[in-house]
């Protein structure tokens, strides 16, 4: 197989391999490849679990056990978690 890189990725992969943490370009393509892999079965351990939590609402709406969405309340809460977040950095 052979695979080009841009510039910039060629630097990295370079990089990688000086800093001794790698022996080769090509453990350094496998670790990315085996790191993709890992957050595509994340995302669909995610996806799974949200249409989980879905259908898990859609059969609490239907038996009436759901109440209206307090918006504002949703807005204060957002603007909260907002700022905690910006006083973090």
């Amino acid at each position: 197989m052979n695979v080009n890189l841009t510039p910039e990725l060629e630097r990295l992969v370079s990089q990688k391999v000086q800093s001794g943490l790698y022996n080769s370009a090509s453990e350094v393509v496998r670790e990315a490849l085996r790191l993709m892999q890992e957050r595509d079965e994340l995302r669909r351990i995610r996806t799974v679990e949200l249409r989980n939590e879905v259908k898990r609402g859609f059969e609490k709406s239907r038996r009436g056990e759901s109440k209206p969405l307090d918006i504002a309340s949703i807005k204060v809460e957002g603007r909260k978690r907002s700022t905690a977040r910006a006083a973090r950095k």
